[in-house]
């Protein structure tokens, strides 16, 4: 492990500024869903089914936007982009806690293409902000900032939703959401390095047809970049947040079964601090891990939950299965964020913030289903079969390219090609 590597990060200004506008922007955003819900079932009197639509027509809204807004962001800066979130959010949000339910649905859809693009937005600014070698350490960080943001945020919204009105706990959560976003347009954090250069390592994948590294100003064709590779970083990243979402629908279901409700907001900090605490070893690790070889651990170190007969086991093996978390989705940002031209990075980090919803849509329901038919230990292992199937076939497919390659590369040799082998996969990005 290497903890200078932490030192030297924090030591920049603009991750600090970049750390603490993230913690800021989450805040708010994480709290935001779980008191909606309890404002539609409690103080508008509507079932959780109801409930459920508005988050899913929110989800869904939020998904499809993000690559859109991920290339306005390529294409004219953070400033230009973010002016519509602003003031959607300040007139649409505001007034959404105390509209009808029938006004409410339709507004949830606008409010979800508008959101503030904070994922795109802050992962870019990072990017720009370190060195290289410093990305792994600075995506880690984010991702600690952002268990933290969650560990925090839903825990305070939901005890204030308990004790004052949900219309005016909401109403804060949306002013929280407009000063989040007005602060990130004040500070304007660098989205490009400062030579206005990229250069697209086509070595963290085994695809031969990476995007060609360029220093046009203006985004590339989707066409250039979105490669057999860059799909399947997109895939780990869908089936990552299958796996997270089934589990925190299993461990709710697994928690009521063992009588003990009371526990489910301690067990599930336990998960997020787990995935803190790997985040953190992760991101000083002296080498970095295939996102497929993580994506595998998470998946198998989530099955054991399944067999768990007491609530003090129930914890440990919860605990254990979060640390793989942040690990394997900040790896599937750094090895996307090196294989896509810089000039196109907040599209293909809005695909990534699509996949990664996509996928909390598909686990839960996954994992509900597979609960109500066979109990809480099937929701474990249905979302973990289909990780496991994603990380089997990502690792294979690279190891298959990379014997192919070295196949060729002797005939290459003996005819006399000495050109940069621009597909090669690095030792430390391929299966181990």
């Amino acid at each position: 492990m290497r903890l200078q590597s932490y030192r030297d990060v924090v030591a920049l200004r603009d991750v600090r500024l970049v750390l603490a506008l993230g913690f800021l922007v989450r805040l708010p955003m994480f709290a935001l869903g779980i008191v909606l819900t309890l404002h539609v079932v409690s103080t508008l009197g509507r079932s959780y089914g109801e409930a459920g639509l508005v988050s899913a027509a929110f989800t869904i809204a939020l998904a499809l936007s993000a690559p859109w807004r991920g290339r306005l962001l390529d294409r004219h800066g953070l400033r230009r982009t973010l002016v519509p979130s602003i003031v959607v959010t300040s007139l649409l949000w505001t007034s959404m806690p105390f509209v009808s339910y029938a006004v409410l649905l339709p507004a949830s859809v606008v409010a979800g293409a508008f959101a503030v693009p904070s994922f795109s937005i802050l992962r870019q600014a990072l990017i720009a902000a370190v060195p290289d070698g410093g990305r792994r350490g600075a995506l880690s960080l984010d991702a600690v900032c952002a268990e933290l943001s969650f560990m925090i945020g839903p825990a305070v919204a939901v005890w204030a939703a308990a004790t004052y009105d949900t219309r005016w706990v909401l109403f804060l959560l949306a002013i929280g959401n407009v000063v989040a976003a007005v602060a990130l347009y004040v500070a304007n954090p660098r989205m490009r390095t400062e030579s206005g250069s990229e250069v697209v390592d086509a070595q963290r994948l085994d695809d031969s047809t990476a995007a060609t590294p360029t220093v046009d100003s203006t985004p590339a064709a989707r066409r250039s970049w979105v490669t057999p590779g860059v799909l399947a970083v997109l895939g780990a990243a869908l089936a990552s947040t299958i796996v997270l979402a089934g589990t925190d629908v299993s461990i709710v279901a697994a928690l009521r079964d063992m009588g003990a409700t009371s526990s489910i907001g301690w067990v599930l900090s336990l998960w997020g601090a787990g995935s803190l605490v790997g985040g953190l070893v992760y991101g000083a690790w002296h080498r970095s891990i295939s996102a497929f070889w993580l994506l595998g651990g998470l998946a198998a170190s989530t099955i054991p939950v399944a067999w768990a007969w007491n609530l003090p086991v129930f914890a440990v093996l919860v605990t254990i299965c979060g640390i793989l978390c942040a690990p394997t989705i900040t790896a599937t940002v750094d090895t996307l964020s090196r294989v896509v031209p810089e000039r196109s990075r907040g599209e293909a980090m809005g695909w990534h913030g699509s996949a990664m919803t996509s996928g909390q849509a598909i686990g839960a329901p996954l994992a509900g289903f597979a609960i109500d038919h066979a109990g809480w230990g099937w929701g474990f292992v249905s979302v973990s079969i289909v990780g496991l199937t994603v990380a089997v076939v990502g690792a294979g497919a690279i190891r298959v390219r990379r014997t192919r390659r070295e196949r060729l590369e002797p005939s290459a040799a003996h005819g006399g090609a000495a050109a940069t082998p621009v597909d090669a996969t690095p030792a430390d990005a391929g299966p181990r």
